[in-house]
């Protein structure tokens, strides 16, 4: 009996436009604690929401880190 399996494709973080918060993590160097910290805030610029799916738009999240200080 032959098995349907379907093939997951890998895609290399840096190349997603959307990461998941664990993927945003070992991106950054940033806790995941801390990046949900800071996703909740209001008009977070870097959050997408699908359904209660939490995702970070990696372009945006790049810059954000850029333009700041100390988190």
């Amino acid at each position: 009996m032959k098995e349907n399996k379907k093939k997951e494709i890998e895609v290399p973080i840096w190349q997603k436009i959307n990461l998941t918060i664990e993927e945003a993590a070992v991106y950054s160097n940033i806790g995941i604690c801390k990046l949900n910290e800071i996703s909740k805030k209001p008009n977070c610029p870097f959050v997408l929401y699908i359904g209660r799916k939490k995702l970070i738009k990696r372009k945006e999240f790049e810059q954000y880190i850029a333009s700041i200080f100390e988190l």
